[in-house]
């Protein structure tokens, strides 16, 4: 069966309706009972508030009115942590908080939840080199559905990123930056992992206002006015890629889930439903912040002999304070703010800042 991705416009004056109307094309009730409990899964990039860099306020919102409204009551969002990443100051700070008050859901950090011990059915490419003594999974995820809630944005590590990455920071703990050192294998592992464990996997993907550059934080916003919504995360990826300018097929993790038979990322193969993309090319170029660029050159380029120095001792503190630094302090202050400020004054950062 060829898989199928939804492609829509969307406006802030109707996005609700848009994002309904998105999953209503796709047919997304075949895939969940209305008695499932269905784990909502965030899109954390940066704790700060950036546009296109986490998912956005009426993203959430348009998914959960949805589903909601279509008699799916047991909605669990989550999302975890990393060593720069706070997802309860990211919740309140990228306005999550306002959807989950309003529509009176509880929002589960996945640091607070337990975790097991897991072992995958499948020969992996690369978790268990990275984590040889194990690694762990929330347990809560076993046997439930699962939807991300991913935006359309570049990547220092991975040229872009979307729904199979979503996955890095909900089946991960904080230890994950180990992966990127074989970061596109970690992402095929964790496709089959989510097919092992996940009844149904759903991505809804926002692009109203997408990233481009030296993402996932330090990029250029650009408004756009798409949404997407797939059961296969390979090729909703696939048509992100390919609407972003890049050629899905030469994207490590994309072709390496599609040889495995994990999903389809030849846009040939794929049946695209609504909007006509053919002539769609936003021409974005990936680019890499000092800390990618550091991280790359410790983990795997020339520097990569002091790796366990940098990263298996205590002096991981130093990177993790400069990351936070830099990101935080220098970068969102000297160049962060104009962008936000210069985003404010469009259709999309006008909406954002209307969230109460």
């Amino acid at each position: 069966m060829q898989s199928k991705v939804v492609v829509s416009k969307a406006s802030p004056d109707r996005v609700l309706n848009d994002y309904s109307s998105l999953l209503d094309k796709f047919g997304y009730q075949k895939l969940f009972k209305k008695e499932d409990d269905i784990v909502l899964k965030l899109n954390l990039s940066w704790s700060l508030y950036f546009p296109s860099c986490s998912t956005e306020p009426w993203q959430l919102d348009g998914v959960v009115k949805k589903f909601l409204d279509d008699g799916y009551k047991n909605l669990i969002p989550v999302e975890n942590k990393t060593v720069v990443t706070n997802p309860l100051k990211g919740s309140k700070l990228n306005k999550w908080d306002n959807i989950f008050n309003k529509y009176n859901l509880k929002f589960q950090p996945l640091t607070d939840v337990a975790w097991v011990k897991y072992n995958p059915k499948f020969d992996m490419l690369a978790l268990d080199k990275i984590f040889p003594d194990g690694f762990s999974i929330p347990e809560m995820f076993i046997g439930k559905p699962v939807v991300h809630l991913p935006t359309m944005k570049t990547h220092g590590h991975t040229i872009m990123t979307g729904a199979m990455k979503n996955a890095f920071g909900g089946l991960l703990r904080e230890r994950r930056h180990h992966s990127h050192k074989m970061i596109h294998e970690v992402l095929v592992d964790l496709l089959s992992i989510q097919k092992e464990i996940h009844p149904s996997i759903f991505a809804v993907m926002d692009g109203t206002v997408c990233g481009d550059g030296a993402g996932p934080r330090t990029m250029v916003p650009v408004v756009k006015d798409y949404i997407l919504c797939s059961d296969d995360q390979v090729a909703i990826d696939a048509i992100s890629a390919k609407m972003m300018g890049f050629d899905p097929m030469k994207i490590d993790f994309i072709k390496m889930a599609h040889d495995r038979g994990l999903g389809v990322g030849d846009v040939d193969q794929i049946d695209i439903v609504g909007e006509d993309i053919s002539n769609v090319n936003f021409g974005f170029t990936t680019g890499k912040s000092p800390v990618v660029f550091w991280d790359q050159m410790f983990r795997k380029g020339p520097l990569k002999f002091l790796e366990k120095l940098i990263f298996h001792t205590p002096l991981f503190k130093v990177p993790i304070f400069l990351s936070g630094f830099y990101h935080d302090y220098i970068w969102y202050n000297m160049i962060g703010k104009k962008r936000i400020d210069e985003f404010s004054k469009t259709k999309w950062g006008k909406l954002f800042f209307s969230y109460k």
